[in-house]
């Protein structure tokens, strides 16, 4: 029985864990990099350090699993969305990684707002149009770096220039490429309009391929690094969103997916592409016949520890040593406050936020604050404010169908009990915690089993996750939250007209809201109980 190497490149550490065909991890590692945050709104990594990663993390997976070179039948690649980088004719980088968190870009994507682009782009390609994608981050280096733009041989993201470092291939899987802004949801190849507005060729562009696409040859100067044959293949996999999906076993229509991290995403697989007539949800490829739908909030787990840090963890303590135990306490002050805080919300918009409103300028806000209201209420209300923009998400994904059963969560708010309660209460949905660890890394590893003929469809996967645990929704709970939900839409609404004046002022002191968001990990760790 061959051994299948589960890769996730993330956004602050890429870890790689090696697992048996029935799923069982054999051993893992992780390395850890940072997110360059220089200025506001930019956010960038150095390629050549996620390529030291990759290897490295491998290596220590092979170490920790005392595994032979020879018992590892494939490796399946799972990384961030969104990320984009030139590299000249040789393959040299002529920039950094561009990163899903850089917002320089805000300034185009308004402008396609504006002369109505968006809508039709959103409508060819499913995703909507944000500073996030790789399509308006092209429009902005084209527009500050005309002669590197001319000079640049490709435009890549990351998983293509590993792809190159170790085949010498320039290779997009479908699914990451659907997340650019720039593939078309009929052809599943690069989008004219797309193509037009960027005033790019598609040989400036990745070879799209299938997730279970094949790569063999490796180089063996690498090979020997991570201590791979040079003949083992390597899959293409695909995006960390899509893979979480397969990872914890949401794979059917009715199955949706709850990740939690440092931020949050809600997803569902569907049978065809769609598209929301609102623009609030996006529509990525990954198998002719799974679509994934669905959206992310750029404030999750972050939410959680802004509170903490700022407002728990004593001046002068260690943030890393007092966590846990800050964490630990949070918990238990929730659990004594009921559902609704008694009448405080959170909008919880602490770096703008995207789906289902696609707004930059929107911030945080607690509404309903009073002299009774201590440290447990607040504390309560920052977790519900999370778990109430998760909802507009799943909302706005669910609104044109009612088959939904469940909803699997994922991600570091699932280690908490307390959390996962309270979302099944606050949406009225049955929550179910899958014992997967690690849900992206297995979801590659799953693919590269099918990939090897070691499974016969995705829907095995579900054989091979076992569940922790089960929490039904309290009737009378949900019925409270009923209510604040509906308030704290409103909420919103009222203050959306005045966000943009106070993120301009924001702005004008240079202050950073918006370098921190997306479905992976970010800088910061994310709260566990």
């Amino acid at each position: 029985m061959g051994l299948y190497i589960g890769l996730d490149i993330g956004t602050t550490s890429t870890k790689a864990f090696l697992y048996d065909e029935k799923g069982g991890i054999r051993g893992g590692s992780q390395q850890a990099y940072p997110l360059l945050v220089p200025e506001a709104g930019r956010a960038e990594q150095r390629p050549d350090e996620l390529l030291d990663a990759v290897i490295e993390a491998i290596r220590g997976a092979m170490q920790d699993a005392g595994a032979r070179a020879d018992e590892i039948s494939a490796v399946g690649i799972s990384a961030a969305m969104h990320s984009v980088m030139a590299v000249d004719s040789e393959g040299k980088p002529l920039t950094p990684l561009i990163t899903w968190a850089d917002n320089r870009s805000l300034g185009q994507a308004n402008d396609l707002r504006r002369n109505g682009e968006a809508g039709r782009l959103y409508r060819a390609t499913g995703t909507p149009v944000h500073p996030m994608s790789p399509l308006t981050k092209l429009l902005w280096l084209r527009s500050r770096e005309p002669e590197l733009f001319k000079r640049a041989a490709k435009f890549i993201s990351f998983k293509e220039y590993l792809l190159y470092r170790l085949f010498g291939r320039y290779a997009i899987d479908v699914s990451l490429a659907s997340a650019t802004g720039m593939l078309d949801l009929n052809t599943l190849d690069w989008n004219e309009s797309a193509l037009r507005l960027t005033g790019l060729s598609p040989e400036r562009l990745g070879e799209i391929v299938p997730i279970t696409e094949r790569f063999s040859g490796m180089d063996r100067t690498l090979a020997g690094r991570m201590g791979l044959r040079p003949e083992t293949p390597w899959i293409a996999g695909a995006s960390d969103g899509a893979l979480a999906n397969v990872g914890v076993g949401a794979l059917e229509r009715g199955e949706t997916a709850v990740t939690i991290g440092t931020s949050g995403a809600v997803r569902s697989f569907a049978e065809h592409p769609s598209t929301d007539i609102g623009g609030r949800t996006f529509c990525y490829a990954f198998e002719p016949d799974r679509w994934l739908i669905g959206g992310p909030t750029n404030n999750g787990g972050i939410a959680l520890r802004w509170y903490l840090e700022k407002f728990v963890i004593g001046e002068g303590e260690s943030a890393d040593l007092k966590e846990k135990e800050a964490l630990n306490r949070i918990m238990q002050l929730a659990d004594s406050v009921p559902p609704g805080s008694e009448g405080l919300l959170f909008l919880p918009y602490l770096s703008g936020e995207r789906a289902p409103y696609w707004n930059a300028d929107a911030r945080g806000t607690y509404f309903g604050a009073t002299l009774h209201h201590g440290r447990a209420h607040f504390g309560r209300a920052t977790m519900e404010g999370v778990l109430f923009a998760v909802r507009t998400v799943y909302d706005a994904l669910t609104q044109h169908d009612v088959s939904n059963r469940s909803l699997l969560a994922s991600g570091g708010f699932a280690k908490s009990e307390t959390w996962t309660q309270m979302l099944a209460d606050l949406s009225g949905t049955r929550v179910i915690v899958p014992d997967t660890y690690e849900a992206s890394a297995f979801g590659a590893a799953s693919v590269a089993m099918l990939a090897d003929g070691a499974i016969g469809d995705l829907s095995e996967v579900k054989e091979r996750i076992g569940i922790l645990r089960t929490h039904e929704p309290d009737p009378q709970r949900f019925g409270t939250y009923e209510r604040y939900y509906s308030l704290f839409k409103r909420v919103y609404d009222q203050l959306e007209p005045v966000f943009p004046e106070i993120a301009q002022l924001q702005r004008g002191t240079g202050v950073n809201h918006e370098d921190e968001s997306e479905e992976g990990e970010a800088k910061h760790t994310v709260p566990e109980k």
